[in-house]
């Protein structure tokens, strides 16, 4: 530990380096302010007793907790990063199903800088919609009153606030060190931590939860912060072999090497997208709780009442909670799935094979070309169940360990938490070791 102290010494103490973690550390400060400016027309105490059911202890609590708490207040950033995450999923199964714009990422630099932009206009669409949707769910328990005025204005800031943490995520990425939309979600689940640490410590001292259980938590949360690093860190090794090629006087290749096949090859890039799919269909019923829909609804020879009934059944049926096996079991197999997808999106075992044979590489008993690619394919499918079912494991973790352990009010034991902490830490930290060895100091992670 205190050499590692002494890395990060070193690293402050070369000024492009102390540049850039300046610079993110300010970006983290506006971050923080923004998050509390509030919108009009909201009743606190209406939105808190939403948030103190089931609707706090399921998706809405994890959503709170990317947002930095914005949700829970209805601040102007509520909806924090999660719309421009679920527009770059669906440009990302785009450019798998048409081949235009497959061709147009393949164009390079330009090709991709305008799928990105696309993908900015997409997001400022779904912002629109989820910022009247999460209006609807808020005005149907009187958290959010106010006129149509009050409504559009509403939605026009919660925009606005999402294109300004876009805005601020491309400034970290380019500007500082580190992935910008990670560091973003990961300052908003560390700005809860005080508190929860105060709300666990006062309800300990006023008896309301017993040492053991506190204890219990501690040891899950250590638990899970190892495993997560174990995991994370954990690769299969595909030794290769490089054949010796003689280029006039010089002889190039022969050496042995091997390339590394992580069991997490995803990250939490799944378990993110699998919370933006499975809580849109509250989204959208937060949308159709609006009087004027339900009205319009209900002109086929519907009841009012029937309808929001059905809404609310919707909304209800997809929170993932531990009550909710249903949606429990449906949000695991969304991040299965996704961790496969996401797994072949980052990773090419044909674009691999062949880079290997043209470098006069091959796998020791393994043919180049066809078979070293189903070779790979298939050592990938193997470990990328094991890391899709823990990523399933820990993604449920956020839901399940509260009730386990018997303390409500610290909720950054979850999994899902604890997973995008660790690992943007571990990114952010090689990121600063690479900086590091570029100037021949040592970093963290071999000190």
């Amino acid at each position: 530990m205190k050499e590692r102290l002494g890395s990060l010494a070193q690293a402050m103490k070369l000024p492009d380096v102390r540049k850039r973690v300046l610079f993110v550390m300010y970006m983290f400060a506006v971050y923080v302010a923004c998050a509390h400016v509030p919108l009009p027309g909201v009743n606190r105490e209406a939105i808190e007793q939403l948030f103190s059911g089931a609707f706090g202890g399921g998706i809405g609590g994890l959503l709170n907790a990317f947002a930095g708490g914005s949700l829970k207040r209805f601040s102007v950033l509520a909806l924090g990063i999660m719309p421009y995450i679920t527009a770059s999923i669906i440009f990302q199964l785009l450019v798998m199903a048409v081949p235009a714009l497959e061709q147009l990422q393949k164009e390079g630099e330009w090709g991709q800088r305008k799928i990105r932009e696309w993908t900015k206009y997409t997001t400022v669409g779904i912002c629109v919609l989820q910022g009247f949707g999460m209006i609807g769910l808020f005005g149907s328990v009187g958290g959010v009153t106010g006129g149509s005025l009050i409504a559009v204005f509403n939605v026009t800031m919660l925009v606005a606030g999402t294109v300004f943490l876009m805005y601020i995520g491309d400034q970290i990425t380019e500007k500082g060190i580190g992935q910008g939309v990670s560091l973003i979600i990961f300052v908003g689940i560390m700005t809860a931590l005080p508190e929860q640490l105060a709300n666990t410590v006062q309800m300990m001292m006023g008896g309301q939860i017993g040492v053991s259980n506190v204890l219990f938590l501690v040891i899950i949360f250590v638990g899970t912060i190892y495993f997560i690093i174990k995991v994370q860190q954990a690769e299969r090794k595909i030794p290769v072999q490089y054949a010796k090629r003689v280029r006039g006087t010089r002889v190039y290749g022969g050496q042995s090497s091997y390339l590394p096949l992580r069991v997490n090859q995803a990250g939490v890039m799944p378990i993110i997208f699998a919370i933006a799919v499975i809580m849109f269909p509250a989204q959208i019923g937060g949308f159709l709780l609006n009087d004027n829909v339900v009205q319009g609804i209900a002109r086929i020879g519907l009841a009012e009442d029937t309808v929001r009934n059905a809404i609310h059944t919707m909304i209800t049926f997809t929170n993932v909670s531990e009550a909710n096996h249903f949606a429990s079991f449906l949000y695991f197999l969304l991040v299965v799935l996704f961790t496969y997808f996401y797994t072949a999106v980052t990773f090419n075992p044909e674009q691999i094979a062949e880079n290997l044979q043209k470098n006069g590489g091959a796998v020791p008993g393994i043919r180049p070309g066809e078979k070293t690619r189903d070779y790979l394919d298939k050592i990938l499918y193997r470990i990328t169940l094991a890391g899709a079912l823990f990523l399933g494991v820990v993604a449920l973790m956020q839901y399940y360990v509260s009730p386990i352990t018997g303390v409500q009010s610290f909720t950054l034991v979850g999994g899902t938490s604890v997973l995008i902490i660790v690992g943007v830490a571990l990114d952010t930290m090689q990121q600063i070791e690479a900086q590091l060895l570029m100037r021949h100091y040592r970093g963290f992670l071999h000190a």
